[in-house]
């Protein structure tokens, strides 16, 4: 009730037409985050009304057309849905029960046909070796599953760990020779409790229909491990689970060990073809020649629908996940049609992020404009206007020259630009930033950051309590004058990009540099 009370306060001081941007902003996540939208899960009705709104708001704004069938670019992909009850599977021969001390994955194919493996635990799963670490190396997978604790060496940069759990994981699988894949959250960083994850137990997964643009060339087993009871993986090892967690919250390499254990059992799946489309506006630039060049400004359209009901709700809004995003990308495209930036600006409300970033690496492989063309992206997903905005995360700041570029406009509004506080959230491959980066384009995508423990407390709480939940709806407190003012940083930080002279480029000593192509010679 205090949030409530402060939010009202600070609505009625603040200057008129921050107000108007802020009712305007406001509207827009009241429509997307209606119960009439049906949470706007991949593939359903609801996800298409959110659309036909986007779409509608780019022709409102003047923005051109610029998908392949009017403001849409329609995204192949194929639905994975689960059947518990036909799967089964038993450690040692006991039986495990799924959806509750097991959750299959969803994502990639699972196996067809029944297993029996030895279980190897590997540590963290990454495969670095240009940062003198890989997890894989010297140990035998052939044949067997890889069991794996969310953590890493503390010497590794966040950015550089969660790239590796991404888009390094799978090639490294197949290499070792490896079936499958079972995964332990570390229960001191889960961001969604285990109760909660449960209930998306029997949610389908997607993939993208291409192969090619998929990380995993093959069906592997994969599931996650209940971190309550994961210690009965580890009994026989000579190791304890609890010593595991102890060296990942210290930021220490974890040893790598047979755990002298077998996991047999048949995960029963069936698959579906479905299109789901992302939409996408175009704002041409005023510059005769960087107009042909494009700054890339993204947000998910889509949530998690309709699903198992916590206190007899059942509609996951995603008011804040996110409908917060696109609500600013619209206004943002309100602010920067008036101000004409020099380069050209797509707006992208991206399909199936909750899936897999799915519809941004889509378009990050396939997009609508001339590939090398693309000279930045910024991001926005679940930002939390839920304090005054005074501190700024921009994940990928420290890999780009987009960093320094941030934390400019970042101050203009009198607002600071802070590293993540919580880099093994993974967050920098958690969002549609990171579909671009692997295509070698420079990306950020931007936070809110606490700056003091009020407001750390009120990030944990709507974490715990909120995020990916029904309470994630229009009753919580939230506060469009904040919002406004972190649509003003967004639409000065696009606006430099846009105008500067030259294209953001990677840092020297960035990772991700090697994923750069070179520019488009010059006319």
């Amino acid at each position: 009730m205090r949030h409530l009370l402060l939010a009202s306060i600070l609505l009625l001081s603040a200057p008129a037409l921050a107000d108007t941007a802020g009712d305007r902003w406001f509207s827009h996540v009241k429509v997307l985050a209606d119960d009439n939208m049906e949470g706007r899960l991949t593939g359903t009705p609801g996800y298409d009304r959110a659309a036909a709104y986007v779409a509608e708001q780019f022709a409102k704004l003047g923005l051109q057309p610029a998908g392949t069938d009017g403001y849409l670019q329609s995204v192949a992909l194929t639905e994975q849905t689960l059947n518990l009850p036909a799967s089964k599977l038993a450690l040692d021969g006991a039986p495990l029960q799924l959806g509750e001390q097991v959750l299959p994955g969803n994502r990639v194919p699972q196996m067809k046909g029944p297993f029996d493996a030895e279980l190897v635990f590997i540590g963290s799963g990454l495969h670095l070796p240009e940062a003198g670490h890989d997890d894989f190396a010297g140990i035998d997978l052939k044949g067997k599953i890889a069991v794996v604790l969310a953590s890493g060496p503390a010497r590794i940069s966040g950015a550089l760990k969660s790239h590796a759990r991404s888009a390094e994981l799978w090639p490294a699988m197949q290499r070792a020779g490896a079936i499958g894949l079972l995964n332990i959250a570390n229960p001191n960083q889960m961001d969604v409790p285990w109760a909660r994850q449960k209930l998306f137990a029997n949610t389908p997964g997607m993939r993208l229909s291409d192969p090619a643009l998929n990380d995993a060339k093959q069906p592997f087993f994969t599931g996650s491990f209940s971190p309550a009871e994961a210690g009965m993986l580890f009994a026989k090892s000579g190791h304890s689970f609890a010593d595991m967690v102890k060296l990942a919250d210290a930021g220490a390499e974890l040893p790598r060990f047979p755990l002298n254990r077998r996991l047999a059992g048949e995960i029963a799946a069936v698959d579906r073809q479905l299109t789901s489309p992302n939409v996408v506006g175009l704002l041409p630039g005023r510059d005769r020649k960087l107009k042909s060049e494009y700054v890339v400004l993204t947000a998910h359209l889509d949530h998690l629908g309709v699903g198992q009901p916590v206190n007899g709700d059942a509609i996951y809004n995603g008011a804040m996940d996110n409908a917060s995003g696109i609500a600013s990308m619209i206004e943002t495209g309100r602010a920067l049609k008036a101000k004409k930036p020099k380069r050209s600006v797509l707006l992208v409300a991206v399909t199936a992020e909750e899936r897999g970033l799915l519809g941004s690496r889509y378009f990050a492989n396939r997009p609508t404009v001339p590939a090398d063309a693309i000279v930045a992206n910024i991001n926005m997903d679940m930002y939390l206007p839920l304090w005054p905005f005074t501190h700024v995360t921009a994940l990928g700041a420290e890999e780009s020259s987009l960093g320094l570029v941030s934390a400019r406009a970042a101050r203009e509004v009198g607002a600071t630009q802070v590293p993540d506080e919580a880099p093994e959230r993974n967050l920098f491959v958690r969002s549609d930033q990171y579909s671009f980066v692997r295509t070698g384009v420079p990306a950020l995508a931007l936070k809110f950051a606490s700056s003091n423990p009020e407001q750390q407390a009120i990030q944990k709480d709507w974490l715990t309590n909120r995020y990916h939940a029904p309470s994630d709806d229009l009753s919580q407190p939230i506060n469009p004058a904040y919002a406004v003012t972190f649509n003003r940083y967004l639409e000065r930080l696009i606006l430099s990009v846009a105008d500067q002279p030259e294209r953001p480029r990677w840092n020297e000593e960035s990772f991700f540099k090697r994923f750069a192509k070179a520019p488009p010679a010059a006319q």
